[in-house]
């Protein structure tokens, strides 16, 4: 699927116009839209970058692209970003990088946004990919009590990395929720903000324009969504 994110990284680069500032969202098929968006900044494209994570700053930096962020512009043209999973109606989970509080800020605060991915993240129905939630450390267990009580999902677990807990860029802990099928996201995601302690969700409800999907035949597919 490499040479499928790279072709729609690439696909991608052509909606960004001299002028406008950008939201970059995170991942594997991000890096190769950040890629080739620095090259174009290098032949002259004039744009500024607003980053949903500390990684994707460290990487816009490293290609030259220059950067702002949301307290400092005026306004978000386009936002282009990734997803773990994504239905044709356009509800999709993120978060499998820890990003989703600032990726939904940057989405919500943009005109437009576009989801970049590989045809294995386009399903029929969200659930497969574990739901992140961002909570606050602070009596993180009760939250993922309410959560196992609430009978919303099979098992809730707190995201580790090197045997910690995995600290998101505004030192939050992330649950990921598992399920076999979210049948209704829109109800999910109320359910889940009701909860002290939660933060946001990976659940983005009627929040993207339009999908660019890349296939492994080379082909590339563009959804568009009416909310």
């Amino acid at each position: 699927m490499e040479q499928a994110k790279k072709n729609v990284g690439i696909y991608a680069a052509d909606f960004v116009k001299a002028g406008m500032t950008i939201g970059i969202g995170s991942g594997s098929t991000v890096y190769w839209f950040i890629e080739e968006l620095g090259k174009r900044v290098k032949q002259g494209l004039e744009i500024t970058a607003v980053p949903t994570s500390s990684q994707t700053e460290e990487l816009t930096k490293e290609v030259g692209i220059p950067l702002s962020n949301l307290n400092e512009i005026d306004k978000l043209h386009l936002t282009i970003d990734g997803a773990d999973e994504i239905d044709r109606q356009g509800q999709m989970i993120k978060g499998g990088g820890g990003a989703l509080l600032q990726e939904k800020m940057v989405a919500a605060a943009s005109d437009e946004l576009i989801i970049i991915a590989d045809s294995s993240k386009l399903v029929k129905q969200l659930g497969q990919f574990p739901l992140p939630v961002e909570v606050i450390p602070y009596g993180y267990k009760k939250v993922q009590e309410k959560i196992i009580l609430s009978g919303l999902c099979k098992t809730v677990s707190l995201r580790q990395k090197n045997d910690h807990p995995f600290i998101t860029d505004h030192s939050h802990y992330i649950l990921d929720c598992s399920f076999e099928q979210i049948n209704d996201a829109f109800a999910m995601n109320s359910v889940l903000h009701l909860i002290p302690g939660v933060v946001e969700t990976g659940l983005f409800i009627d929040m993207a324009d339009k999908a660019i999907i890349g296939f492994e035949d080379e082909r590339i597919e563009v959804i568009e969504f009416t909310s």
